[in-house]
């Protein structure tokens, strides 16, 4: 089983390489990973115990982030690496994180495997969410490396749970401990056969609310609102653009708009400008003039939108109509209510938000139009809303501390 499995991470990472020649992302996917064992050889201290920590991209680093920290300061001699397995990730994080060591996950062979641990050595493994990789697991039990699969959450979908899912099942039963997100997680693991489950609950909670208590301010949004109502939508796709358009096309002076695509290429940016009729003005013109005479500001850069969120009264959150729910929580920290689309099923922190009055579902430009509306009219409305989702935020918190201990649980 392992050799075919083999075969097909070397045959996925030739074609790979091909489709890098003319891909500028999959070119960094690729040439990333060339250079990341000369870099751990470099950086490794091999006077320190190591503690690593994997996610896929950039949003599941965010759900990792505040245990990292707790564990930095309660381990302050031990290295800590992060890796990654998109270039979204690696990319923005790979110069922000010093000390800690920042590199690719390694294809999941088991040459890769074997010669990555050898070289990173680690005390114990924390995967974030979804990260299963059979190789790497598999050497990993090999060499008796504790494996701790964070903020789970498990889906009766997922391969796991099909006859064809043996190799990831298998995966699954070398990991030491694993911390899932709700009951339902922990039920399907137990269907399985696997007993060390602990509902710690998701740490993006504790997470979003770190980036609220330290976030500071941003003063062209201070220049940009001016004493207008800001409306923030965050990590938005075209079809969200072409719901939102007609609303903000004919919003009153005392109205002004953030929009914060989920992707700023050129060709989104121009499409978005061509849909508004109302003056924007772009982040990365905002000292060209002309940004209080605004009337939509469109963050054509990343790692702004959460410090963003403050300035809002109302946010709608992108996805619910294409690739699937961005991050809700970021704004219901600051208590405000929430706009999506349709899409949010599978959601957990959606699901319970629409349940409980704090999230308000949209399905066309005529309900975004109502929707809007009846906020923009109602602070009464807005403040009733808004509590509903920070009081959920609230009594949310914690998980980080739940899998800490369990950490000191298993490396004193």
């Amino acid at each position: 089983m392992y050799f075919l499995y083999d075969l097909a991470v070397f045959f996925v990472w030739n074609i790979l390489k091909l489709i890098a020649l003319v891909n500028p992302g999959i070119r960094k996917f690729v040439i990333g990973r060339k250079n990341t064992l000369p870099y751990l050889k470099r950086m490794r201290d091999p006077g320190k115990p190591l503690i690593w920590i994997h996610t896929a991209s950039l949003g599941e680093f965010e759900q990792g982030s505040p245990v990292l920290d707790k564990l930095s300061e309660v381990y302050p001699n031990y290295q800590f690496l992060v890796t990654f397995f998109s270039p979204s990730g690696y990319e923005v994080k790979k110069d922000a994180l010093a000390p800690h060591l920042v590199a690719y996950l390694p294809m999941d062979s088991s040459w890769n495997t074997a010669t990555f641990l050898s070289v990173v050595r680690p005390e114990i493994a924390l995967f974030v969410k979804y990260e299963v990789w059979p190789g790497l697991y598999r050497q990993m039990a090999r060499q008796k490396i504790p494996i701790l699969l964070i903020s789970a959450i498990f889906r009766k979908r997922q391969a796991y749970f099909k006859w064809y899912g043996g190799l990831l099942r298998g995966a699954l039963r070398r990991v030491r401990h694993f911390y899932v997100q709700d009951s339902r997680s922990k039920k399907r693991l137990q269907s399985l056969g696997i007993k060390k489950i602990t509902v710690s609950g998701d740490t993006r909670f504790d997470r979003v609310l770190e980036i609220s208590n330290t976030a500071t301010p941003l003063p062209f949004m201070d220049r940009f609102k001016g004493n207008r109502n800001c409306f923030v939508a965050g990590s938005s796709w075209p079809v969200d653009h072409r719901l939102m358009a007609p609303y903000i096309n004919q919003a009153g002076e005392g109205q002004c708009f953030v929009v914060a695509p989920h992707k700023i290429d050129p060709k989104t940016i121009e499409e978005l400008e061509q849909l508004l009729e109302k003056k924007t003005i772009r982040y990365s013109n905002r000292n060209a003039g002309g940004l209080e005479e605004a009337s939509v500001l469109i963050l054509d850069t990343i790692g702004l939108l959460s410090r963003t969120y403050p300035y809002a009264e109302i946010a709608y959150v992108g996805g619910g109509f294409a690739t699937g729910l961005h991050n809700t929580l970021e704004p219901a920290v600051y208590g405000m209510p929430i706009l999506i689309g349709p899409g949010f099923h599978g959601f957990l922190e959606a699901e319970a938000l629409v349940r409980a009055g704090g999230i308000q579902v949209v399905h066309n430009t005529t309900d975004f139009a109502t929707a809007m509306q009846g906020l923009c009219e109602s602070p009464e409305l807005r403040s009733e809303m808004g509590g509903i989702n920070s009081a959920y935020i609230q009594e949310h918190q914690g998980a980080s501390d739940t899998i800490v201990r369990g950490v000191r649980s298993l490396l004193g």
